[in-house]
């Protein structure tokens, strides 16, 4: 999914710092022009992740996803065929 790009002006983003914040964490990517040229670009400065909780709660009734019975026991499957032993001290 490409991120939201948003152009602004310097006097936007002086006018409301905080809203083009909460628009940068929600995965926005803006950049702020001065003279109608670009000067800089704010974007997150980590990946935007989500819970799988929240992927769920996403899904719309028009959604083209679809999540079947066995999804559970796909993602237990997933998780138990990447999980590595915990390593046993010289000692014990």
């Amino acid at each position: 999914m490409e991120p939201q790009v948003l152009h602004i002006t310097e006097a936007d983003l002086a006018r409301d710092v905080r809203a083009i914040l909460q628009r940068v964490e929600s995965g926005a990517e803006i950049i702020i022009k001065r003279d109608a040229q670009p000067v800089a670009i704010l974007r997150a400065a980590v990946p935007l992740r989500r819970k799988i909780s929240k992927c769920i709660a996403l899904l719309s009734d028009d959604s083209q996803a679809t999540i079947d019975p066995d999804f559970a026991k796909d993602v237990d499957a997933a998780v138990a065929a990447h999980r590595e032993p915990p390593e046993r001290p010289a000692w014990d």
